[in-house]
């Protein structure tokens, strides 16, 4: 995204250099503020999608962090009662 405002900076820094050497100074400069606006408009949305991209994964991640949360807690609970359930079966062989 750097790259793209740089970009958008030099060659409006080279359209209005050229102004300053030509009859169509105002067109020239025109142009170079619509190329810059341009660019810092498609950096804006390249970084809008990005943050989407990342809110996405965050969300898929929390998903997966419940999910396996729960499966090791499932896992516990099997594991705490087949315990209680050997440590009754060792205690009535006593």
């Amino acid at each position: 995204m750097r790259k793209i405002i740089l970009a958008a900076a030099v060659a409006g820094a080279a359209l209005s250099l050229s102004a300053c050497k030509s009859e169509k100074a105002d067109e020239t400069v025109a142009a170079a503020s619509d190329a810059a606006t341009d660019a810092a408009s498609d950096a804006a949305a390249a970084g809008s999608e990005a943050a989407a991209a990342g809110a996405d994964a965050a969300k898929a991640g929390a998903a997966a962090v419940e999910t396996a949360a729960a499966a090791a807690g499932d896992a516990a609970k099997d594991a705490a009662g087949d315990a209680a359930k050997a440590a009754e079966d060792a205690a009535k062989k006593m």
